[in-house]
């Protein structure tokens, strides 16, 4: 789940030697943790921050009454939790379970703050029930391995104004050239085809997955960082061509200029994740009923790539004396049919099981949308998300540093990909300073 992002610190945290339980050290070099039943009742701890939480948690209890979850709810993990997750490791009191978002898990995982789910037999079979990227993104490449239990995904696509385009004779676009083309006549009706946000780096990030690119590697001991590759130059260049034309306004996302553009036409079409519905929804109330989905612009035509922009996972932490219970119950929360509905109903959370895609909340037309069932267009782009776009362990440094030059770009200092060159030279510094082993 990925909702307005709070610029923290990157957490710096010693390793901790993992405890409760005993380990194995796989080929990768990563702690496999015995997973096996424990004798009596357990009592696990999960800390999250979704809307409703508490309500699935309960459905559990009153199901399992030999393991029983205590739940704790706090702000989203770049407001707060994951400080305090990095804390209470340290200090050898972490809860069972957390919350925690794809891209921040590599920073947990260099940390040894996460146990290795490897060794349960019900992790491993879990496999295939899950959008085969998401599994990805949960294993950090590692075949033994999985780190965190898949929860919800953000798979991209194009939110616009129907009745504009309609009313125009503006054809929608399906290629990123005609989107640019479809922009300037936008522009000549006096507004914008959409807003480039100076601060989603995350967004950008998406935006380059579904280009091909993908900004870090791991070989199982050295990290490399690419920012620049072909692909992130690719989307760059593209979006400094819009910014340089006027053709893109550049107000600050999430703020209230940002939802009275939406709200009032200034603005036509948003490229975003399935949980930006929402965002509109509640951003833009005026507009409800005008609203559509369509596939993202592809950058060949006929070609279906699709980026990804959140998702969160389920984690059992370094030091919890039960990760067959934690499993187990991760497990639950994040494919049981009854679990993901409540989710859905309660915070909007798209499931990252096939199974979840079609649940019959999700096979619904959307009222704000025009009835339109707008999440058949969303498992169809999460099909169709690379499965190798991975993270690196300093996601909230490398945010800050290449947000700070997309600022600078867009007030006509330097260019979006200076930004990036600058923000990989950081990563690489970062990672030094933390001993954690970079190639260059």
């Amino acid at each position: 789940m990925n909702l307005k992002r709070t610029a923290v610190a990157a957490a710096v945290l010693s390793a901790v030697v993992l405890s409760g339980c005993s380990s194995t050290t796989g080929s990768e070099g990563s702690d496999a943790a015995a997973c096996t039943p424990a004798d009596g009742k357990v009592e696990l701890s999960f800390t999250s921050w979704i809307p409703g939480i508490e309500d699935a948690v309960d459905v559990w209890n009153k199901a399992n009454p030999d393991i029983q979850v205590a739940v704790q709810t706090g702000p989203n993990g770049n407001s707060g939790t994951y400080q305090n997750f990095f804390n209470q490791l340290k200090a050898g009191n972490a809860p069972d379970l957390g919350q925690i978002e794809y891209d921040a898990l590599p920073n947990f995982r260099v940390q040894n703050g996460l146990m290795d789910l490897g060794a349960c037999e019900d992790v491993m079979a879990s496999k295939d029930k899950f959008v085969d990227w998401t599994w990805g993104q949960v294993s950090l490449g590692e075949s033994d391995s999985v780190y965190a239990i898949p929860q919800d995904s953000g798979p991209m696509a194009m939110f616009y104004r129907a009745d504009l385009f309609e009313q125009n004779g503006i054809a929608i676009p399906t290629t990123w050239e005609e989107y640019k083309e479809a922009a300037k006549k936008v522009r000549a009706t006096g507004s914008y085809i959409t807003n480039f946000s100076q601060g989603d780096i995350n967004q950008f990030a998406g935006f380059v997955w579904q280009a091909g690119g993908s900004w870090f590697e791991n070989d199982g001991t050295d990290w490399t960082v690419d920012l620049t590759d072909d692909a992130s130059k690719k989307v760059a260049d593209y979006w400094q061509e819009l910014i340089d034309e006027d053709l893109v306004s550049t107000v600050p996302a999430w703020t209230t200029e940002w939802d009275n553009a939406y709200n009032t036409g200034a603005a036509w079409s948003w490229n975003s994740a399935v949980w930006g519905a929402n965002s509109i929804a509640s951003g833009a109330p005026d507009t409800a009923g005008k609203w559509s989905v369509a596939q993202a612009p592809q950058w060949e035509a006929g070609d279906k790539a699709a980026g990804n922009w959140g998702g969160s996972s389920t984690a059992v932490f370094t030091g919890s004396e039960h990760p067959y219970e934690a499993a187990k119950f991760a497990l639950w929360l994040n494919t049981s049919e009854e679990a993901l509905t409540m989710l859905n109903e309660s915070a909007n959370i798209y499931p990252a099981t096939k199974d979840g895609l079609n649940l019959p909340i999700l096979k619904e037309g959307v009222e704000f949308y025009g009835n339109q069932p707008i999440y058949d267009v969303f498992a169809d782009a999460s099909a169709e998300v690379a499965k190798d776009f991975a993270w690196g362990p300093t996601m909230t440094q490398t945010y800050n540093d290449v947000s700070d030059g997309f600022k600078s770009a867009v007030s006509g200092d330097g260019t979006l990909f200076d930004a990036l060159k600058k923000g990989q030279s950081a990563t690489v510094d970062a990672l030094k300073a933390q001993s954690i082993p970079v190639k260059e």
